[in-house]
C-alpha cells in the first residue's frame, strides 16, 4: 500500500479542505458510536458532507478515482475472487482485472482508506488491490443483486427446515408459533431492503395454493422478485404485523398500520395492509423515504410555462387549490411541495390528514383517527376556530368536507387539498356531484393541477425510429411530418426493463374569468376544457406528447396517460 505512505484519516482530510469544521467532525465522531457506522457514513447521514464531496477528495489529494457501479459492468472473473462474507463485511465489490496488468484488481469501496479491508482482499487474492470509490447505496444494491435472492432462499430453507422438525415434535402446532425466528426476520429484512435499493413503492406478499408470491411495483410496475412455499406465509405476515402494530391474533379482518424503517442511512415511513384471502392474508406494504415528499419545486418536473402558471395559482390570499389524479400519481408530493412554498414564519399552516406522511417544520400536521370521531369534516370545523391562514385537506371525499372547504376558502383562507378525478375539468364535474352549487365553486376554486407519472426511457439503450402515422395522430401533428420517437430496449443499467424512474407530467387550469363564467353555466367538463386550452393551458395529453417528442418516454406511456385523462 504505498500510495499511501502513512495511514490517512478521512475526518482530517475532509477538515483540512474545509468541508467540515471541528464541531462536526466531534458531533460525527459521537454519533459513529451510537450508529455504529464508518465515519464517511455517519458524515453524509447528518448532512455534513455529500457523496460527490468525497469523490473529489479522494481523487484530488489521494488519487483515488471513484467509479459508477450501475454503468461500470462488472466482470465475473473479478467477482470470483473474494467471498460474499468478505464483500459484506468490509462493503466493497470487485468490479473488474486491470487489462493491462493481470495481478491488479479493481475494488469499489464506500471506504477506500480502509488499510485492513485492503491487506485481507489482497491476502485473499494474492494480488494487488487499487480501490476505487463508490457510494454506500451503490455497493448495497450490487451486493443485493450478486447475493440477496440466495440469501433470502436459504432463510427461508432454514425456516421450512426448522418449522418441518417442530410440526413432527408437536403435532398440531400452528405455523406462526415462533414469529421472531430469525430466519423469518431475515427474510423480511432483506425484502425490505432489497425493495428500497431497487426503488420500489410497493411490496406485495401474495398468497396462492401452490406458492407466495413476492412482487415490488418499481416505476408503477409490478414485478416479481421471488416466490416461497406457501407455508411460510403466516410467519412472514405475522413478522410484519409485530412491526407494524398490528394484532396477530387476527386474521379474519382487514388491517391498517405503519412502521419506520432505515436503509443506507436513509429513513422510510412503510404503510402495512393486511387484507384476508381465500388462501391466506395479502400483505401490501407503501414506502415512502422521509424526505422524499418534501422537496423544492423544480424537482417536481415543472415546465417553464407549467411553472409560470403555479405561481400565479399560489399568489391568490384565498381559494381553492385542487391537485387531482389517480392512486400512485405524485399528488401527495405536489401537496407538499406547494405547503413548503407557501410556509413561512408569519402564516399559520395547519393540515388534517389520513394519514400524515412526512412532517415539515413549522406546519401543525392532524392527523385523522375514525375511532376518536377524528374525521376529515369534525377536524376541520376544529381547525377553523384555531385562526389558521392556510388549510390543507388530505382528500375532499363527501359533500361535508367539500362544504366546510368552501366556507373556508370564501372566509379567507386558502384551502389547498386532494380529488380523485382524471383532469382539471373533472374536478369541477366531482364537486358538482357532491352538490356544490355551481356559482359557489366558481368563487372558491382557484387553481387545479391534474398530473400523471410516466416512466422515463433508460437513456443508455432507448433506440429512436420514425413515428407511424397512427402515431403522429396521437402526438398530435399533422401526418406528413417526420417525427423521431424513441422505444424501450432494456440494458443492464435498467435492469432489462428499457425504462428508469419516473417524470411527471402537469395540466395546470388557473380559474380566470372567463373559466368561471362556464362554471356559473354548468356546462360539461369537455367544455371547460375547452375554454380552458383556449386560455393556453396544456393538457395531459399534449404535455405527454411534449415528453415523446424530447425523447424523455415512449408512445405506450403517452398512450397510457392519454386515455385515462380523455
Amino acid at each position: 500500500m504505498a500510495l499511501y505512505g502513512k495511514r490517512v484519516r478521512i475526518g482530517d482530510l475532509l477538515l483540512q479542505q474545509g468541508l467540515i469544521t471541528e464541531q462536526q467532525l466531534k458531533t460525527a465522531l459521537d454519533e459513529q458510536k451510537t450508529r455504529k457506522t464508518k465515519l464517511g457514513e455517519t458524515l453524509i447521514a447528518l448532512n455534513y458532507v455529500s457523496h460527490k464531496d468525497f469523490a473529489t477528495v479522494f481523487s484530488e489529494q489521494l488519487g483515488i478515482h471513484s467509479v459508477d457501479l450501475v454503468t461500470a459492468g462488472l466482470e465475473d472473473a473479478a467477482i470470483k475472487m473474494v467471498n460474499e462474507d468478505i464483500m459484506k463485511k468490509y462493503g466493497l465489490v470487485p468490479f473488474s482485472i486491470d487489462p493491462k496488468n493481470a495481478n491488479i484488481l479493481n475494488v469499489a469501496m464506500s471506504d477506500p482508506l480502509d488499510l485492513t479491508a485492503l491487506d485481507d482482499v489482497s491476502l485473499i487474492t494474492n494480488m494487488e488491490v487499487r480501490p476505487f470509490f463508490a457510494t454506500t447505496a451503490q455497493i448495497a444494491i450490487q451486493l443485493d443483486r450478486m447475493f440477496g435472492k440466495k440469501q433470502a432462499m436459504a432463510a427461508a430453507e432454514q425456516y421450512q427446515k426448522e418449522h418441518a422438525d417442530e410440526m413432527r415434535e408437536e403435532a398440531g402446532a400452528e405455523a406462526n408459533a415462533d414469529v421472531d425466528n430469525a430466519p423469518i426476520v431475515k427474510i423480511v429484512r432483506t425484502m425490505l431492503e432489497q425493495a428500497v435499493r431497487q426503488g420500489a413503492s410497493d411490496i406485495h406478499i401474495e398468497p396462492f395454493e401452490r406458492k407466495l408470491r413476492i412482487r415490488y411495483r418499481v416505476d408503477g410496475v409490478l414485478q416479481e422478485v421471488m416466490d416461497y412455499n406457501p407455508n411460510l406465509l403466516p410467519a412472514m405476515v405475522a413478522r410484519v404485523k409485530i412491526m407494524s402494530g398490528l394484532d396477530i391474533s387476527e386474521k379474519r379482518k382487514p388491517q391498517d398500520g405503519r412502521l419506520t424503517l432505515h436503509v443506507d442511512n436513509k429513513e422510510y415511513d412503510v404503510r402495512v395492509s393486511v387484507l384476508p384471502t381465500v388462501y391466506g392474508e395479502k400483505t401490501v406494504m407503501r414506502l415512502t423515504a422521509k424526505d422524499g415528499l418534501t422537496r423544492d419545486k423544480k424537482y417536481l418536473g415543472l415546465t417553464e410555462e407549467d411553472e409560470e402558471r403555479l405561481d400565479g395559482i399560489l399568489q391568490n390570499p384565498h381559494g381553492i387549490i385542487l391537485v387531482t389524479g389517480p392512486t400512485g400519481s405524485g399528488k401527495s408530493t405536489t401537496v407538499y411541495t406547494v405547503l413548503s412554498e407557501l410556509n413561512r414564519e408569519e402564516v399559520n399552516i395547519i393540515t388534517v390528514e389520513d394519514p400524515v406522511e412526512a412532517n415539515i417544520d413549522g406546519v401543525n400536521q392532524v392527523q385523522v383517527n375514525v375511532k376518536a370521531d377524528m374525521t376529515f369534516a369534525s377536524a376541520l370545523r376544529s381547525i377553523l376556530r384555531q385562526d389558521p391562514d392556510i388549510i390543507m385537506i388530505g382528500e375532499i371525499r363527501d359533500n361535508e368536507t367539500a362544504q366546510i372547504a368552501v366556507k373556508a376558502s370564501i372566509t379567507g383562507h386558502l384551502v389547498v387539498s386532494t380529488l380523485h378525478t382524471n383532469s382539471t375539468a373533472a374536478a369541477i364535474t366531482r364537486l358538482l356531484d357532491m352538490e356544490i352549487e355551481p356559482y359557489l365553486i366558481g368563487d372558491s376554486v382557484v387553481g387545479i393541477i391534474a398530473q400523471r407519472l410516466v416512466r422515463k426511457l433508460c437513456p443508455e439503450c432507448k433506440r429512436a425510429r420514425l413515428a407511424e402515422k397512427n402515431e403522429l395522430r396521437l402526438l398530435g401533428v399533422e401526418p406528413e411530418e417526420q417525427i423521431t420517437v424513441y422505444e424501450p430496449v432494456g440494458c443492464p443499467l435498467c435492469a432489462g426493463v428499457g425504462y428508469k424512474g419516473r417524470t411527471a407530467i402537469y395540466e395546470i387550469m388557473p380559474i380566470t374569468n372567463r373559466v368561471r363564467n362556464r362554471i356559473h353555466d354548468r356546462v360539461t367538463a369537455d367544455e371547460l376544457k375547452e375554454e380552458a386550452v383556449l386560455e393556453g393551458m396544456s393538457t395531459l395529453r399534449m404535455a405527454a406528447s411534449r415528453e415523446v417528442r424530447r425523447g424523455t418516454t415512449s408512445i405506450a406511456e403517452m398512450i397510457k396517460v392519454a386515455y385515462e385523462a380523455d
